[in-house]
């Protein structure tokens, strides 16, 4: 009968333990000194080497050697390792978590040890016990008898008792690195004659998540076809996850425009088995990649890929927007959240696709700002801030009404030259409203200039800003280069801010927001009381 790797290759001495050196050094001098606990809680992830540490640690504390203990080669080791000995005892808490099995516990606790120096008790999945089993353990938790060892295991601590746990000595196991991940599964190929790439263990070790188990067991699966030799491209066809080149093509097509060939080539890697979710989690990915590649000049041991592949993700980062990368992750991260309980992930891939084309198609989004506030329109007769009748801050690029011009198209008409005019003062509120709106989505805070500054100028090089206290004032100036920014984006004209006070010479403020209705809107947003002083 077949063994599992994770079951043939389970560690039987301490220095076999991959990634818990915290850990080890701890119960190894613990009992090299005959200073053990009397009960012990494991926490960690899956696949961390919880059980197994514990029955290592059992092993230790009844094995025959005189040298190192555990040798894993005593008769109470083989013993231990075979489940056969009868002073550990294995309780699986998931399905023995009622009273009654905590009662029968308790009265095996009273009997010594029949072979072992030590009685040790390995409660799994701890955190499943009943409340009542909980307390009916307490008192024998605390005070056992000296020849008794308790060793807790839990996923989820959180869900023990305070009473359990100020009771027990708490090791915390973490995440197995990647690269430890890879030495350990490279050694086992090794020795089972099989061939298999860096690349191809580089992506077992990212999909295992920091989990022995789980990477091992990707890896089983890899060498299960009867395959010598193992490359990256049977490791994704496994995982039914997509090549690095399918998701630079696909950003590729979405930055063009292209939202038809984006779609069938999706269409064709889902055609050819990968899982949708999977997809979605790898194209994420992909962004996070690019991103990396745009900050960190030697990104390798951060990304975890082959060479090639990461030359290929930095010539596409160069030339892709610090914003669209933002907004990809953004609107991947909201469809994979939606997904999770969706029965047609694939078609909300499919839309997050048209909106990422659709955004590319149009102006450059604000970070933070998602794809739906961008192709939003206001009814007409809308009221602006100060009171006065707004148009739309951004009509539908779409939409081809007559008669219409988004703000974006304010001041485009060119004069007589053949240079395009400044705005109208009549269309400073409107480019003020749909400056704030943008601001607001990418600051909350940002509603203290739309509620107590206004667009009074906007001359050939600059445009003014008045503002009706000194606290505004510094708000504007610390967000100058957004402000900007934005002013550029709804008049086609990179200008630099002036910043004016009312009472200075510039034009009043029709329908001040007064500081009361500030201190009320920071009350809203902070859910604290403001006192104006």
């Amino acid at each position: 009968m077949y063994t599992a790797l994770y079951r043939a290759y389970r560690p039987e001495v301490f220095d076999e333990i991959l990634g818990q050196d915290h850990i080890v050094r701890i119960l190894k001098n613990q009992i090299q000194t005959d200073t053990t606990s009397h009960a012990y809680l494991f926490c960690g992830t899956r696949g961390t080497g919880k059980t197994t540490t514990a029955r290592i640690l059992a092993k230790g504390l009844n094995c025959l050697s005189e040298g190192d203990r555990p040798c894993g080669q005593c008769s109470v080791c083989r013993e231990i390792k075979e489940g056969t000995f009868l002073d550990v005892i294995e309780i699986d808490a998931a399905s023995n978590n009622g009273v009654d099995n905590i009662r029968e516990l308790r009265e095996s606790v009273k009997y010594p040890p029949a072979a072992g120096r030590k009685k040790v008790y390995i409660i799994d999945e701890v955190h499943m016990l009943s409340t009542g089993a909980f307390n009916a353990l307490l008192k024998t938790l605390e005070e056992p008898p000296e020849y008794v060892v308790f060793i807790l295991a839990t996923t989820e601590p959180h869900k023990l008792p305070a009473t359990i746990l100020s009771r027990c000595m708490r090791l915390d196991f973490k995440r197995v690195p990647e690269n430890v991940l890879i030495g350990g599964m490279s050694e086992i190929c090794q020795k089972k004659g099989i061939q298999v790439s860096d690349s191809a263990l580089r992506i077992i070790a990212a999909n295992a998540d920091g989990s022995v188990r789980d990477g091992l067991s990707i890896l089983d699966q890899c060498i299960s076809g009867g395959d010598t030799k193992v490359d990256a491209s049977d490791v994704l066809e496994f995982l039914g996850a997509s090549g690095e080149e399918t998701f630079v093509e696909l950003t590729d097509l979405i930055r063009k425009k292209r939202t038809s060939d984006a779609i069938v080539l999706v269409a064709q890697a889902l055609a050819d088995g990968k899982d949708v979710r999977q997809f979605m989690r790898d194209w994420v990915n992909h962004y996070r990649n690019l991103l990396m590649t745009k900050f960190i000049k030697n990104p390798q041991e951060i990304i975890n890929m082959s060479v090639e592949n990461i030359d290929r993700i930095r010539r596409q980062s160069e030339t892709i927007e610090l914003t669209e990368i933002n907004q990809g992750i953004l609107e991947l991260s909201r469809t994979i959240n939606e997904a999770k309980w969706s029965t047609q992930p694939r078609i909300l891939l499919e839309l997050a696709i048209v909106k990422l084309s659709s955004v590319s198609a149009g102006r450059t989004p604000i970070m933070g700002m998602t794809s739906e506030r961008m192709i939003s329109s206001e009814p007409a007769g809308s009221q602006g801030y100060y009171g006065k009748p707004a148009g739309s801050p951004l009509q539908n690029a779409t939409s081809g009404s007559p008669g219409e011009s988004s703000v974006s198209e304010i001041g485009h008409a060119p004069d007589e030259d053949g240079n395009k005019a400044a705005p109208e003062p009549k269309d400073y509120d409107r480019i003020w409203k749909a400056v704030f709106e943008d601001g607001e989505a990418s600051k909350g805070s940002f509603y203290i200039v739309g509620s107590g500054a206004a667009l009074t100028s906007i001359e050939e090089h600059s445009f003014t800003v008045t503002v009706r206290s000194g606290h505004v004032k510094a708000y504007a100036e610390r967000n100058r280069e957004l402000l900007e920014t934005l002013m550029e984006r709804h008049t086609g004209k990179k200008r630099s801010m002036k910043i004016a006070e009312t009472g200075a010479g510039a034009a009043s403020m029709e329908s001040e927001a007064s500081m009361e209705d500030i201190a009320q809107e920071a009350e809203k947003l902070l859910g604290v009381n403001v006192e104006i002083k």
